[in-house]
């Protein structure tokens, strides 16, 4: 292990994190809601260019007007390559509550794009005496993006989370597709004439929890795009998991089910590592710096191992 730690993420639950247009006011009260642990209001995508100026007055009437209970509030400003990005930042933080969490910025290429919204951001709440510090959450989007990933994690104390955008970054990327995650149909291997189809993203998301463990950062998966299939969602979201995911994003309501399924740790699964925990520690009062559990060897990694899954389900329980 290194003599420098991982620091820590945020202590908070981000399995769902559910989106919706700033433009649709209708969705605000059913957002606030829903069960998803995280709510981003849209300004970018989902918001056409002649409604980015009302869609942005909407969400900072509802960050006030709607009780939000214990969830992460989030806005998804526009990309800093275009004209609207700072008019969202400077009319959210002068005119909208303290309720206010996070600004998810997109498209986010290097350290100077975290660096340019921090300065604007320091300077309003200083300006405006705002007393909550807004977090940062952004999303990688492209080629920039992914190989300047660590910088990007490292950029800013105000960084708490990551995701990956998968349909921009692939055509970032030139791949061919025009899938928003999931299965890429001619992403496959041939075998004795028999075609398996590997994950094509499963590499994009390695580097991105990577940098995300090594800064202290919540990394989520992206969308996915086909919300008629919910076990190619199911399917993608247990693979995030397994690479060290906490969350995935919900593109319609009825994946916040299925993303809190996955990413909710079963019961079976916190017994498991309640028992492993119990297991060291018996070992350890012996003087054992390893012992065998169901017949497979345990040690210190282990109880590393069993520690998050038991850290996860308490964060969940608790709401914290």
């Amino acid at each position: 292990m290194s003599f420098q730690i991982q620091p820590q993420p945020p202590a908070r639950p981000n399995r769902c994190q559910l989106f919706g247009p700033g433009s649709n006011t209708n969705l605000f009260a059913k957002m606030a809601a829903s069960a998803a642990d995280v709510i981003n209001l849209d300004l970018e995508d989902s918001v056409a260019p002649e409604d980015k100026a009302t869609a942005r007055a909407n969400v900072i009437e509802a960050i006030g007007a709607h009780d939000w209970g214990a969830k992460t509030l989030s806005v998804r400003i526009n990309s800093l390559d275009t004209p609207w990005w700072y008019r969202d930042v400077v009319d959210l933080l002068e005119n909208c509550s303290d309720r206010l969490d996070q600004i998810m910025i997109p498209k986010v290429g290097c350290a100077a794009d975290i660096y340019a919204v921090d300065a604007l951001v320091t300077a309003i709440e200083a300006a405006r005496g705002r007393s909550k510090r807004i977090g940062f959450e952004v999303i990688i989007e492209s080629a920039a993006g992914l190989c300047h990933v660590e910088e990007i994690a490292a950029a800013s104390p105000r960084m708490q989370a990551m995701s990956l955008g998968a349909a921009d970054f692939a055509a970032s990327m030139g791949m061919q597709t025009t899938g928003i995650g999931g299965t890429q149909e001619n992403y496959y291997m041939l075998r004795e004439g028999q075609k398996y189809w590997p994950d094509p993203w499963h590499w994009a998301q390695t580097a991105i929890v990577a940098a995300c463990r090594t800064h202290g950062l919540l990394p989520v998966d992206g969308p996915f795009g086909d919300f008629s299939d919910d076990d190619g969602y199911r399917a993608q979201a247990h693979r995030s998991a397994v690479l060290g995911m906490v969350g995935k994003w919900a593109i319609h309501p009825k994946q916040i089910a299925l993303a809190n399924e996955v990413f909710t740790p079963s019961e079976e699964a916190v017994a498991e590592a309640r028992a492993i925990l119990q297991a060291m520690e018996d070992a350890q009062a012996s003087g054992a710096g390893a012992t065998v559990y169901k017949g497979r060897l345990v040690d210190i990694a282990s109880i590393k191992q069993a520690q998050v899954v038991v850290k996860q389900a308490e964060l969940i329980a608790t709401g914290v």
